[in-house]
């Protein structure tokens, strides 16, 4: 026994030694990186949770207070909203404190860096902390995780429109055959893909025999998206390019597919209701991934945006000292410290907070029934609608884009 103890005591303070010495190794540069790391692990936690947490959690006198025990989803659903709302609560008191970061000088620019082995323990504890919490409070805060989804579904849109108009502004400032050529090979990929994926949902989803328009509906609009989107951007006023069109049109219609995928199981339109018995594991992880990969790209590149929300630099006596210094080396210190910051520390926070809620969505299939299997992820008309919705902003925000210079030729896009 004594030599158990004594091995276990070894293997902890290893375990222990090794975490700060990870910890101790996140630099400047890496620091986004590691919240990523973070907030990918809270995704994991609730989707182990998800799995196995209910007949814990149906022993737990505050959750499970009903005459009659809830089905096994409802514990499901409880335990992802929980992480998600500890989850949200850290990225969200992080972003408060990093209001007003302009330069590196900051005491606050060393908290958003450093301070990991704090940082952790805290995340662990108000990731336990919510599951003390009464249901009525998580039940406010599913509530509205459904409209901080939508905030981060349209945060996601203006990102794509920045990088698709950057790509293009790109591969044309080469001014090179080769470049033209390739953007057209691309728009022509994009646009054939366009009307292949209309094909499949015409197919899966207004099947035959059956009143679909509402379906109909959703494609459609989606196809007549696609032409307008040409016709705007290759006006003479507008002198656009048809690689954000074909880009954008062919994102429109996977945002439609992924709407209609999301209406419920048994709807008679949904064609796909015929195969939701064959939904594995495999395939749910796969989405998964997906998902977070997806998340945290949006997080990450908000945050080092310098057209969306990022920090003014300061003021050019801003940082300068009082006296003069003693070295060369203290005034490179000084003067480093005094840059600007590259991006909104608390804009990149609130990115991760959003994330937290849809990505709650996502594994609580919008909080509405899941099926017979109990594994069908992202599904319900409140899910349809936000992916439908966010379709249409799309086509909105890109036509505006593009007709605003035209519209308001004294103001700067």
């Amino acid at each position: 026994m004594w030599a158990a103890s004594c091995l276990a005591s070894c293997c902890a303070a290893c375990a222990c030694d090794a975490c700060r010495t990870a910890v101790s190794g996140i630099s400047r540069k890496s620091a986004r990186i590691a919240y990523c790391g973070l907030f990918a692990l809270s995704l994991i936690v609730s989707w182990i949770l998800r799995e196995v947490a209910a007949p814990l959690m149906e022993k737990i006198p505050w959750i499970n207070h009903f005459h009659k025990t809830p089905d096994r989803e409802w514990f499901e659903t409880d335990a992802v909203l929980r992480v998600s709302l500890g989850n949200f609560l850290f990225f969200t008191i992080l972003a408060v404190m990093m209001i007003g970061v302009k330069n590196q000088k900051d005491p606050r620019d060393g908290i958003h860096h450093g301070g990991w082995m704090m940082k952790i323990i805290s995340w662990c504890l108000l990731v336990i902390f919510m599951f003390f919490l009464p249901n009525e409070i998580i039940s406010f805060y599913e509530s509205i995780s459904k409209f901080g989804s939508g905030f981060f579904l349209l945060i996601q849109v203006v990102l794509l429109l920045d990088f698709v108009h950057g790509w293009n502004d790109k591969w044309v400032g080469y001014d090179e055959q080769f470049w033209y050529i390739a953007l057209f090979v691309v728009s022509f990929i994009c646009y054939v893909a366009t009307f292949a994926f209309s094909g499949v949902l015409f197919h899966f989803f207004t099947p035959s025999g059956h009143d679909c328009g509402l379906n109909t509906f959703f494609i459609v609009m989606t196809l007549i998206f696609m032409f307008l989107f040409a016709a705007v951007a290759l006006h003479p006023a507008v002198n656009g390019s048809i690689l954000p069109a074909s880009v954008l049109s062919l994102y429109c219609m996977y945002l439609c597919y992924s709407g209609l995928a999301s209406e419920p199981r048994d709807y008679e339109c949904n064609g796909l209701h015929r195969h939701s018995k064959a939904v594995s594991t495999g395939t749910l992880t796969l989405g998964l991934v997906t998902t977070v990969l997806s998340v945290v790209y949006s997080a990450v590149r908000a945050g080092s945006s310098t057209t969306l929300l990022s920090s003014p630099p300061s003021s050019p006596r801003a940082g300068k000292p009082l006296l003069p210094l003693d070295s060369k080396a203290e005034e490179k210190e000084e003067k480093e410290k005094s840059k600007p910051v590259t991006y909104s520390y608390s804009f990149f926070h609130i990115i991760f907070s959003l994330a937290s809620m849809y990505s709650a969505m996502l594994l609580t299939g919008w909080s509405t029934s899941v099926g017979e299997s109990g594994r069908l992820v992202d599904v319900g008309w409140p899910s349809v609608w936000v992916r439908i919705v966010t379709c249409w902003a799309t086509a909105g925000l890109y036509i505006w884009s593009l007709v605003a210079p035209i519209l308001f030729p004294d103001r700067e896009f």
